[in-house]
């Protein structure tokens, strides 16, 4: 009698701990994401109908799943943040979510998640916004398949597509960011993925992090933004297979690293950009298997980079290759394949028999004096770079590529 009384007792604690599902609708019982909310047990499902929901401040306070159907409104009239989640264990999914306030104090989101983990934010549209997604000391989390539109026009007034500060182990993928200021910012975050991400015509950066190690960036596009992509003062970072294009401008570039040490850049493509990659105190980097087509600079190298290695890289029809402001060179450039080089491989072994000098003399002159670039084209130019290729004196004469490729690499 006792084991029975102790096997109903269960089956009705699970019967009334079973999850429930809450719609809401303008015309159901519940009639606002609040109110569910607030009637929601732990670990219950709340269902959006279609329809146009005006709720701002909306607090996800205890562990729920919430799923729009066909993409319901939720309209936070420019009041301030929209949604906030402060639960674990929380699913926020199939929303569109408009009219965000905007503050010159306040960070004002979309949707926020503060102090989480195990969060899942997925197939979100945002549009009218300050910032869009922003994750906040939290952990353990996926940004998912979501699609945000800003209308930023300049960065003192806007705010970015998605930020993540101090948080770790979060994943970054299949997200449509643009006309925001920056698309992606990490800020204090690490062992995060960033993957297959769109992030073009953004004010600033398409993408931006400081201070975050051990990232991984791959299979990204960002072009077409302000100034390209900024990555500052971080360590161990892995960029693979992203392109950088068409990021244009007397500030631009594909990638700024500056302070970035033991990182990996393999398989990326810069294409028509003003700069490749604009490197500063940057230490023991592996730059491998990318391609650098039709931009204005390849690699400028300002100074104080130490111990890194290009290999086996395309440089294809840049204005420059290699811009290097300093007369000391320990880095090192080997079997690369270089549109420019004019030499010759007598033993058909595919390596051409004499060394590849990729910093030109004219490259260290319109580094102190921009404006001879007029003279790119003259023939004048052809004479001094000539010069300095025979006899090295304002560049370092170690630098150079005792291998050059005769053919295009292909990957």
């Amino acid at each position: 009698m006792n084991k029975l009384f102790v096997f109903l007792a269960v089956i009705f604690l699970a019967q009334t701990n079973y999850a429930q599902n809450i719609e809401v609708c303008n015309t159901c019982t519940v009639s606002t994401l609040k109110d569910a909310i607030a009637q929601a047990k732990d670990f219950d499902t709340i269902t959006v109908k279609k329809g146009t929901y005006k709720e701002h401040n909306v607090i996800v306070d205890k562990p729920l799943t919430i799923i729009g159907e066909d993409y319901p409104v939720i309209d936070g009239e420019f009041k301030g943040e929209i949604i906030t989640v402060i639960s674990d264990n929380v699913t926020v999914d199939g929303l569109f979510i408009i009219n965000v306030g905007n503050s010159y104090t306040t960070d004002y989101a979309a949707i926020r998640v503060r102090n989480s983990k195990d969060f899942l934010i997925q197939n979100l549209v945002l549009e009218k916004l300050f910032f869009g997604i922003y994750i906040e000391k939290s952990r353990d989390g996926k940004v998912f398949h979501n699609k945000i539109i800003g209308d930023a026009v300049e960065e003192y007034n806007s705010g970015n597509g998605i930020q993540l500060w101090y948080s770790k182990n979060v994943e970054i993928e299949h997200n449509f960011i643009q006309h925001v200021r920056d698309g992606i910012y990490l800020e204090f975050s690490d062992f995060c993925t960033i993957k297959n991400n769109v992030s073009s015509l953004n004010v600033r950066y398409g993408l931006h992090f400081m201070f975050s190690n051990d990232d991984i960036y791959q299979d990204n596009e960002f072009s077409d933004n302000g100034a390209g992509v900024a990555v500052m003062f971080s360590k161990r970072i892995k960029m693979y297979d992203n392109i950088f294009k068409e990021n244009w401008g007397t500030a631009s570039y594909g990638v700024l690293l500056k302070e970035i040490n033991d990182a990996e850049i393999t398989g990326n493509i810069f294409e028509e950009n003003t700069i490749g990659i604009n490197i500063e105190g940057s230490n023991r980097i592996i730059y491998k298997n990318n391609d650098f087509i039709s931009n204005g600079w390849a690699i400028k190298v300002r100074g104080a980079c130490y111990t890194n290695s290009f290999l086996e890289n395309n440089f294809l029809y840049n204005s420059f290759d290699i811009a290097y402001n300093s007369k000391v060179n320990d880095n090192v450039f080997d079997r690369n394949y270089w549109s420019n080089y004019t030499g010759y491989d007598l033993d058909k072994n595919g390596i051409g028999d004499v060394p590849y000098r990729p910093v030109k003399l004219f490259s260290y002159i319109v580094n102190r004096t921009p404006e001879t670039i007029i003279l790119l084209r003259s023939l004048f130019i052809d004479i001094i770079d000539f010069s300095e290729k025979v006899s090295p004196v304002f560049t370092p004469d170690n630098l150079m590529d005792n291998n050059p490729k005769m053919k295009k690499i292909a990957w």
